[in-house]
């Protein structure tokens, strides 16, 4: 029921994020370090100023296939504009990305990160499944808690919206990773 519940809430909070981002304090996209930026969806107008400004050559897409079908590059358009994308899908507003995302989606991040390049992690908003996967990175990167990830993440994208079973999988990831308990 939820997957058929956000496929019907998808355009209309799609909508609402665009509002949000022309009447609010809230940016689409925000760099969190060197090599991660952390948004909403990137539409296809937005290819240019991600490759040539931002240095993007790694999309990490939170989204399922119905979310980026009109408005987002495709594989095949990201990898014409010399961008790899890797596809992690997970269902809007109730989905939690998998520890075995999670892994990919680190070391997917962590490969950029050693050749000098950024990664567009992004799902709808850029608050919850996107905000999950970055927090993940950070708590590999510098070995944080998952609360100390999401201090940072909050600290730079104040909007982001980690819920519990996000912060219960964060909790597996930093286990496995860190070899301890949060």
């Amino acid at each position: 029921m939820s997957g058929a519940l956000a496929r019907l809430l998808f355009y209309p909070t799609l909508g609402y994020n665009v509002v949000m981002e022309k009447v609010s304090s809230r940016r689409w996209f925000d760099r969190v370090d060197e090599t991660v930026i952390l948004g909403a969806l990137p539409f296809r107008s937005m290819t240019k100023q991600l490759v040539e400004t931002e240095n993007v050559r790694g999309v990490i897409t939170m989204n399922e296939e119905y979310e980026t079908k009109y408005f987002c590059n495709s594989a095949e358009e990201w990898h014409a504009a010399g961008v790899e994308q890797l596809r992690l899908s997970t269902v809007d507003l109730t989905g939690v990305p998998s520890l075995e995302n999670l892994h990919s989606g680190v070391e997917f991040v962590l490969q950029h990160r050693e050749q000098g390049t950024s990664v567009y992690v992004h799902c709808k908003a850029g608050r919850s499944r996107s905000a999950t996967l970055a927090a993940a990175y950070l708590i590999r990167l510098h070995s944080w808690t998952p609360e100390e990830a999401c201090q940072k993440l909050a600290a730079v994208r104040p909007h982001i919206l980690v819920r519990s079973a996000q912060l219960e999988m964060l909790r597996k990831y930093h286990e496995e990773v860190c070899g301890q308990s949060s």
